[in-house]
């Protein structure tokens, strides 16, 4: 027998500690299934019990090795706190947010407080926690740097110090840290979370599936240098849900819009998915002659002109047969989906991983003048709604959704209207991005004025504007060229391409791709990379 299928027999023993106190009829808190492999992510749990603590967790050997830390993680260089050493948790517990009902062994509420992975200091990790210390260095949301725990023979239990090594950590904010890494809800929010019935492997008693409103992705300046990613394309056309209930087909926007009498090309191979239920998440793209994404394209067949080719890119799973998918690791809902689509007929295609050192893929990204990159972790949740760290995307070419909040009056020969006046939301407050005078040809001209003269209103919707600089108006729009502008209620969202933000927060260089109406206006904000 060798030594992995050694392990892995021994995997039901190990979780038997764990399995006898709790009743899974009652608890949504995963089961395990055991695995093999060896892996180096960690999790800390904020739980309201009995009383409020925090529970430390390490994968070792397919198992999470786990200690309550009734303090929480120290911050200061050698502060040390209790560290209970506790019976071993299934990987999947990983990814485990939400309430653990009344009765039940840890009634309460958890969150996941802070998640990624960790590098061993020492010689490994199994061997280091034999002989009862362990020097390790985490890198995750809220806490990187060192630590070390060390076995204690004080007081009764198996008891461990977990130490702050090396230098301290950084504060964490009240705020940050009644925060969930995952999902972004605070105690209060997760605790009056709906009661909702546990699933898993079986079938729903209701025939229709429900809208599941997409997880986002942050966008990044770099790829990070920690933890397990997986890359796929940046597609540039229409975020979509795919929901099949038996005979039931639907097709939906991003926000929820009905795109069935649209693509029903789409519908028809949706239906002929091998599947009784499923739920699918991915993206409509028309092709160019390149085989690349085009939103230009869209914007075409939009506007009844020739119908280029279509995709349907899926790249996740949120339900299947029966079973809700979403708290399961997205290297885990993948293997799942691709199994689905292995005989799916086109329009439908896997977004496949693309795999290599993310610097050389988007330097191949570039050349080959494409989107981006979209990188996920692979022990992502999925998070319906969140813009979350956990899905990153890193853009090629600078292209931002916006808002129309007005236009100018047409000059010359234009008819119709001159430049919209976009924005974007800043909390409540709506904000003027600048104008957009180019990208559009007649028929886009005389379409776009139909729908903006049907949602006129007659004051600027624009908090910035007029602009006052340095007691001069801002030459973007006077007061004087106000009075001429026509308002709209900031409903319509559109597709903008442009060189970069001026230093005064406004676009240079922008062109009109096409409206988007898998976008909601009051999810619109100004994306600004962030550091890794």
């Amino acid at each position: 027998m060798t030594a992995r299928s050694e392990l892995r027999t021994r995997m039901p023993v190990r979780l038997g500690a764990y399995r006898a106190k709790r009743d899974f009829k009652q608890t949504r808190e995963p089961r395990g299934n055991g695995r093999a492999a060896q892996g180096d992510r960690f999790v800390i749990q904020k739980h309201d019990a009995s009383r409020l603590h925090y529970d430390f967790r390490l994968e070792v050997d397919g198992v999470l090795k786990s200690w309550a830390v009734p303090k929480g993680v120290p911050l200061k260089k050698g502060e040390r706190h209790l560290a209970v050493h506790v019976e071993d948790h299934p990987v999947e517990y990983i990814n485990f947010e939400g309430i653990i009902p009344k009765g039940q062994y840890g009634g309460g509420t958890v969150m996941v407080w802070d998640a990624g992975t960790y590098e061993s200091l020492g010689a490994s990790p199994r061997k280091d926690l034999k002989s009862g210390k362990l020097h390790f260095a985490l890198h995750g949301h809220k806490l990187n740097g060192e630590w070390t725990l060390v076995r204690t023979k004080q007081g009764d239990g198996d008891n461990w110090l977990l130490i702050k090594s090396g230098e301290d950590a950084g504060a964490i904010s009240h705020k940050k840290d009644d925060e969930s890494s995952i999902s972004g809800r605070s105690m209060a929010l997760i605790a009056r979370e709906p009661k909702a019935e546990w699933v898993s492997g079986r079938e729903e008693k209701s025939a229709k599936l429900n809208f599941i409103e997409p997880m986002k992705a942050t966008m990044v300046a770099e790829p990070p240098a920690h933890g397990d990613w997986a890359y796929e394309l940046k597609f540039d056309g229409y975020r979509a849900l795919a929901l099949k209930s038996g005979d039931s087909v639907q097709l939906l926007s991003g926000n929820g819009k009905d795109f069935a009498k649209r693509f029903p090309e789409i519908m028809e191979a949706i239906a002929g998915l091998a599947v009784r239920s499923a739920v699918l998440d991915g993206e409509i793209v028309a092709l160019d002659k390149e085989g690349r994404s085009s939103f230009q394209l869209l914007q075409a067949l939009e506007l009844g002109e020739k119908r280029p080719p279509l995709a349907y890119y899926v790249f996740d799973l949120l339900r299947h047969d029966g079973a809700d998918l979403t708290g399961q690791p997205l290297a885990a809902r993948r293997k799942q989906l691709s199994t689905i689509l292995r005989n799916a007929a086109e329009p439908i295609r896997e977004s496949a991983e693309i795999r290599g050192d993310p610097q050389k893929l988007l330097a191949e990204v570039r050349k080959r003048g494409l989107e981006g990159l979209i990188g996920k972790r692979r022990d992502s949740i999925y998070e319906p709604g969140r813009r979350s760290p956990a899905w990153i995307k890193l853009k090629c070419v600078a292209e931002q959704e916006l808002v129309i909040g007005g236009y100018t009056p047409p000059e010359g020969s234009r008819s119709h209207f001159g430049a919209l006046l976009t924005g974007y939301y800043q909390g409540k407050s709506f904000l003027f991005a600048g104008k957009v005078g180019t990208g559009f040809n007649a028929a886009l001209l005389k379409s776009l004025h139909a729908a903006m003269d049907k949602i006129k209103r007659k004051t600027c919707p624009f908090k910035n504007l007029p602009e006052r600089k340095q007691g001069r108006w801002s030459q973007e729009i006077t007061p004087r060229e106000m009075k001429l502008c026509t308002w709209v209620e900031p409903k319509l969202v559109c597709q903008v391409r442009f060189t970069e933000w001026t230093q005064e927060g406004k676009l240079r260089h922008p062109s009109f791709l096409g409206l988007r109406e898998d976008k909601a206006a009051g999810d619109v904000i100004r994306e600004k990379p962030r550091s890794t």
